[in-house]
C-alpha cells in the first residue's frame, strides 16, 4: 500500500486465486509477462487506494475499473468507516459477466 494512501487494501481469497492463476497463465505464455501483469494490477490498485470513489459503482456497492493493457476488471468495495478497500475479484472480461459479483 502506498504510504500516502488513507485506505488499507485487503484481497478476498477469490481475488488472490485469480491473480495467482492469471500470473501462471501469462508466465506459461511468455517469461516475464506474469510479472508485467502483476505490476499493472499493483499500479492500478495504488490508484484505487488514492481515490477509491473515482471509479463507478456498477452493482449495489461494487465498483469496478478496467486494468490497462490486460483484459481484466478490478472489482472492489469500500468500507469508508473502517477505511478499507476490499478487492473482491480480478475478473477476466471473457468470463460470464453474471459471475462478477
Amino acid at each position: 500500500m502506498d504510504r500516502h494512501s488513507i485506505y488499507r487494501t485487503i484481497f478476498s481469497s477469490k481475488a488472490q486465486r485469480e491473480i495467482a492463476e492469471s500470473w501462471n497463465w501469462y508466465e506459461d505464455r511468455q517469461l516475464g509477462l506474469g510479472d508485467r501483469f502483476l505490476n499493472e494490477i499493483a499500479e492500478h490498485i495504488r490508484k484505487i487506494e488514492q481515490t477509491p470513489i473515482k471509479f463507478p459503482i456498477r452493482f449495489k456497492s461494487y465498483r469496478e475499473t478496467p486494468v490497462p493493457v490486460f483484459p481484466f476488471l478490478i472489482i472492489y468495495r469500500i468500507n469508508g468507516r473502517k477505511r478499507i478497500i476490499r478487492i473482491v475479484s480480478i475478473f477476466h472480461t471473457s468470463r460470464n459477466p453474471t459471475r462478477k459479483y
